[in-house]
Formats: structure tokens, sequence, C-alpha cells
């Protein structure tokens, strides 16, 4: 009389666990680096901000013959100043901008965004307009 097989034999099973142990070793160091891919996606989100917030202003300086309005027109004369023209008037939490060096009415500058605790790679930077002074 033939006996029907039930179940899995140790061989099978231990197959299993072997694969799953391999594609785990593979999947976890990926998901485990998220952390600095997120920051980076941050800061350029917050650099695209400021890029946009200060071709706004220049162009909201421009239509006010380059006065300071505070409802159209910010003065940026260096690359912290445009953080008055971003939502809530400030840079998020930790972040900060350089160089500190003037920029003319009108003329751009390149600025460095950094996030304090991280070093990004490569570093993220957005160009800032000169505006109403």
């Amino acid at each position: 009389m033939k006996q029907v097989q039930r179940g899995f034999t140790l061989i099978e099973l231990v197959m299993v666990i072997v694969i799953l142990g391999v594609l785990a070793a593979v999947a976890i160091p990926k998901f485990v680096d998220l952390k600095g891919d997120a920051q980076q996606a941050a800061m350029q989100g917050v650099a695209g901000a400021a890029a946009s917030a200060s071709a706004i202003n220049y162009g909201g300086c421009s239509i006010t013959t380059h006065a300071s309005d505070a409802n159209k027109c910010n003065v940026v004369a260096k690359c912290d100043d445009i953080k008055q023209a971003l939502s809530g008037g400030a840079w998020p939490t930790g972040y900060s901008v350089a160089p500190a060096t003037t920029v003319a009415n009108g003329a751009t500058q390149t600025c460095t965004l950094t996030l304090a605790g991280y070093t990004a790679s490569p570093a993220v930077t957005f160009e800032v307009i000169g505006a109403g002074n």
C-alpha cells in the first residue's frame, strides 16, 4: 500500500529558510540607509523652496520698482535674507545657509544649504537673486 506524503521534508524547510535569510541580508541594508536619503531629499526640497521664493520675491520687487514693500518685496542682500520670503519667515529647524557676502540688486549668488549634524554629498545649493536693495 502506498503512503501519502503529508507536509514538507526537512530539506525543503531548510532551503526555504536559507533563501529567506539571503533575501533579508540583501534587503535590510537598503532599508536601514533611508534616513540619509530622506535628509537629502528634505534639503533639496528646502533649497527648491528658497530658490522659488527668491525668484518670486525678485519679481515682486521689479513690479514695485525695486522698492521694499511688505506685501510684494523683501530686501535680499545676502543668502540668509531669503528666509523672509519663505512661509513662516525663517529656515526650518537646523537649517542654515552660506555665504554671508552681499549680493547686488538683480545679481545672482549661489548659496549652500546645510543641515546641523548632516553632511550631504553632494552639497545642496540654490541661487538667490538680490532684490530691493
